[in-house]
């Protein structure tokens, strides 16, 4: 009889960073549907206490139902903080009763969004809180984002994060904010904001900070599932939802050719034009679907430059000027300096270098910008292909400093240091 052995730790590592990514926000709505959100804090404790046991019990057997052995950890973990702090004898109360009646891998919220995971986003985003606030609660508490991450992602500090955090903490504490779900009238309101945390997941699949992993495709995969359950519920089906549906579809239909066979980032010029057929199908049919009425967002304009880059037989072939177009409306209706950086990129594919530095003239980056590598890459590019090789090295200077990860830097150096 052939032997079976256990994981060994960088298996058992793997597997338990899978469920992390797949598992960590899910587990944290369903024991904060328990407990209330006022015990968020020791809700993600309790999470990540279960993480941290399985990566050492993993070693000796992974559990036929990881999802129901870490639930049972983490509820486990939880109930005895709960205990150990006294006081909270309804709330145990009420776990027993529902645990009595309920197994964890049956369980179904009731109401009018079914997800625990994208319900408890609605919850986050609720609108007592400051807009930074909830976008740092739902990446942080069922993202499973680090504050790392989020710093870069919001274009702010670690501090910043910390303090934002703490202050939608102090706020769930306070209040007793509806952990059931809300009307549907309240939810819309929300929008928005689970909007931006989706897109926000999204972006740092597509490319990610994370040292060892330059596209992350589970983050991707679940905020397009996320975006599905939105866009086909009634709360969030309409032209917005859609129109972001399409953008990470059609951003996710060239997700393999954005990598080398070694997993090394590939500048757009050295990408093979082969596209994810079930990605792109996808994302034309929610593209479509998002053109009807006479809304227009910032996620249709990102869709439609996502779409020219996927129809596009080569780089070369590429519509600069219609992408120009599309980035100068998005100025428009959602003023960034990350869009006039990209309509200078594509002005400078158009029309040549000294275009794209045109429009550039005369703008200064706002404060959260600076220090990040996105603009001063842009300049070292564009000065020079413009034979201007001395501003071009100061601007890659600081840009390959302030790179967030070693597939980032590499990228940048390549693309920097290249002969006009």
């Amino acid at each position: 009889m052939k032997e079976v052995r256990p994981p060994n730790l960088h298996q058992a590592s793997g597997l338990v960073e899978h469920y992390f990514r797949h598992e960590y926000g899910g587990l944290a709505a369903l024991l904060v549907r328990r407990v209330g959100l006022g015990r968020l804090e020791a809700v993600e404790d309790a999470v990540q206490a279960a993480l941290l046991a399985a990566t050492t019990a993993w070693l000796e057997d992974v559990p036929r139902e990881p999802r129901a052995w870490l639930y049972r950890v983490a509820h486990n973990h939880l109930v005895g903080v709960l205990r150990q702090e006294g006081g909270h004898r309804r709330i145990l109360e009420g776990v027993q009763a529902e645990e009595e009646t309920q197994a964890p891998n049956e369980a179904f919220f009731e109401g009018e969004i079914e997800d625990e995971l994208l319900r408890m986003l609605f919850v986050c985003c609720d609108d007592e809180l400051p807009v930074e606030s909830r976008l740092v609660l739902a990446l942080k508490t069922l993202c499973g984002f680090s504050v790392e991450e989020i710093a870069f992602r919001l274009f702010t500090s670690e501090a910043n994060v910390y303090k934002r955090l703490a202050r939608a903490r102090e706020r769930l504490r306070e209040a007793e904010l509806d952990t059931d779900t809300p009307p549907l009238e309240s939810l819309r309101f929300r929008l928005p904001s689970v909007h931006a945390v989706i897109y926000l997941l999204f972006n740092e699949g597509y490319l990610s900070i994370d040292p060892e992993q330059a596209i992350r495709v589970e983050l991707c995969d679940e905020a397009i599932r996320l975006g599905e359950l939105l866009a086909t519920h009634p709360v969030g089906a309409g032209p917005t939802s859609f129109a972001l549906l399409a953008l990470m579809h059609l951003h996710a239909a060239r997700l393999t050719a954005r990598q080398d066979a070694a997993g090394g980032l590939l500048l757009l010029e050295e990408q093979a034009r082969r596209l994810d057929p079930d990605h792109f199908q996808r994302g034309a049919s929610w593209l479509a679907k998002a053109a009807d009425g006479d809304e227009l967002t910032r996620y249709h304009l990102e869709a439609g430059i996502a779409a020219e880059h996927c129809f596009a037989p080569s780089f070369a072939e590429t519509r600069w000027g219609a992408i120009a177009e599309l980035y100068a409306m998005l100025e428009r209706i959602a003023p960034s300096p990350l869009h006039t950086l990209n309509r200078a990129i594509a002005l400078a594919e158009a029309e040549g270098p000294v275009a794209g530095l045109a429009s550039l003239q005369g703008a200064v980056p706002p404060a959260w910008l600076e220090g990040h590598y996105l603009w001063d890459a842009v300049l070292s590019d564009l000065h020079r292909r413009a034979g201007h090789p001395e501003v071009a090295a100061q601007h890659r200077e600081a840009a390959l400093l302030a790179a967030p990860s070693q597939a980032v830097r590499r990228l940048l150096e390549r693309r920097l240091s290249q002969e006009v």
